[in-house]
Formats: C-alpha cells, sequence, structure tokens
C-alpha cells in the first residue's frame, strides 16, 4: 500500500466535493497537510446542501448559506483559501443537458487552474449525488486530457480496495475541528463516530500501526478505476 505524502513534490490541488462537509469527511486531513506543505489547494462544493435539513430544523431562506458558511469555516481552520460554491442542486435528477453543463464547467476550471492532482468521490461512494459527481468529473478530466493523478476519496461507502492511503495521525485533531464546524449536519448524525472509525480502521493501511489514515482510489481517465 503506497503512502501518499502531500507536499512531496509540490502539487496543485483541486478538490470537488457534492456537499458542503463532504470535503472534510472524506479529504479534509490530506488537504490540510497539503496547505501545510504550501500546495496551492482550490476546494469546489457542487452543490448548496439544501436536502440535508429533511426536518426543517432551519429557516429554509437561510439554510443555504448556512452551509456555506460552516464550509468556509472548515476551511479556514484546514489553512485552505476561500472555498467556490457552485450552487448546483440538491438531491436533483440530473438531465443530460445538465451533465454536458457542469462538465464544461468541471473542464474550465481544470483549465483555470491546472492542477497535478485532482479529487473526487470514488466511483461506488453511496449516495446519487456522489456518484453524479464522480462520473461527470472523470468525463470533465477525459475532456481537457488531465495527465496528472485523479484520486477518489471515501465519504459514505468504505472502499474495498485502496490503492493509496495519506497518514493524517498528526494532523487528526485539526480534521476534527473543522468537522465541528458543521452543525447543522451534526444535529442529524453522529459525523465524528463514524468518520474517525473509519480513519481509524485505515491506519491499519500505513507504514506505523495506531493513527489514522484517508484511503483513495487511483482513477485511470480511460478505463476509470484501477483494479
Amino acid at each position: 500500500m503506497p503512502l501518499l505524502r502531500p507536499g512531496s513534490p509540490p502539487q496543485r490541488v483541486l478538490c470537488f466535493a457534492p456537499h458542503p462537509d463532504d470535503e472534510v469527511v472524506g479529504v479534509g486531513g490530506s488537504l490540510h497537510l497539503h496547505g501545510l506543505a504550501g500546495d496551492p489547494v482550490q476546494v469546489i462544493l457542487a452543490t448548496d446542501g439544501t436536502a440535508g435539513d429533511p426536518q426543517g430544523k432551519y429557516p429554509p431562506g437561510e439554510y443555504g448559506e448556512l452551509r456555506r458558511g460552516e464550509s468556509r469555516r472548515a476551511a479556514a481552520l484546514l489553512g485552505l483559501g476561500e472555498p467556490e460554491f457552485w450552487g448546483l442542486g440538491d438531491g436533483c435528477e440530473v438531465s443530460a443537458e445538465d451533465r454536458v453543463q457542469v462538465t464544461d464547467m468541471i473542464a474550465g476550471q481544470i483549465r483555470g487552474f491546472e492542477p497535478d492532482l485532482v479529487y473526487l468521490p470514488w466511483a461506488a461512494d453511496s449516495h446519487p449525488d456522489h456518484l453524479v459527481l464522480h462520473q461527470i468529473v472523470l468525463e470533465g478530466l477525459r475532456v481537457v486530457d488531465f495527465r496528472g493523478l485523479a484520486l477518489g476519496y471515501e465519504i459514505w461507502a468504505p472502499l474495498p480496495a485502496p490503492h493509496w492511503v495519506v497518514d493524517i495521525t498528526d494532523v487528526v485533531d485539526k480534521k476534527r475541528d473543522a468537522l465541528a464546524c458543521f452543525e447543522t449536519q451534526l444535529a442529524y448524525t453522529d459525523l465524528a463516530h463514524a468518520v474517525f472509525g473509519l480513519n481509524g480502521y485505515r491506519s491499519m493501511l500505513l507504514e506505523r500501526s495506531g493513527g489514522y489514515g484517508e484511503a483513495f482510489q487511483q482513477i485511470d481517465l480511460q478505463t476509470g478505476p484501477v483494479d
């Protein structure tokens, strides 16, 4: 199991996340390590996350901005710049026209930022929005003939056979602090229990025992996930 070490060599990093909080749940520790290493990092939040309040605990007109504020605070704690919010529909059926439009947005982002490394949800993460974003990011990467490294990260479903792992043991408390920013989601789910349970389990893939890791699926842009 090869270790991915953010900052070695320096990389430009682009992270696509389906909803506000997914960027921290899946790859928050690694993004923080990239920031500490001086790697330029841009995070894209695809949807507005407004389907994340099924019981109506928050005013509907304010909820989207609440979620954006949570991602902004988390990014600041992780030493990252301002996330970019695309405000796409959350939990919506995606038409063929939508796919073309978002593919163009993704391709434009890649051309403009020129990343060496792209993070996206892994190919079989068990949420429709996550799966759609994986597929459309993959198409955008193909459109621009991306030649860097594309890595799928875990959010709702664990990877059965990860290709890479990042040791986040030394920064796990920073990830905890960032995750705690998402009060609207913690009102429904004990995210920390689930997220750090998985990260703790991923320590079995590290060169040292114990600690915490984030695991990734390497993606071949011609054929999809690497076997």
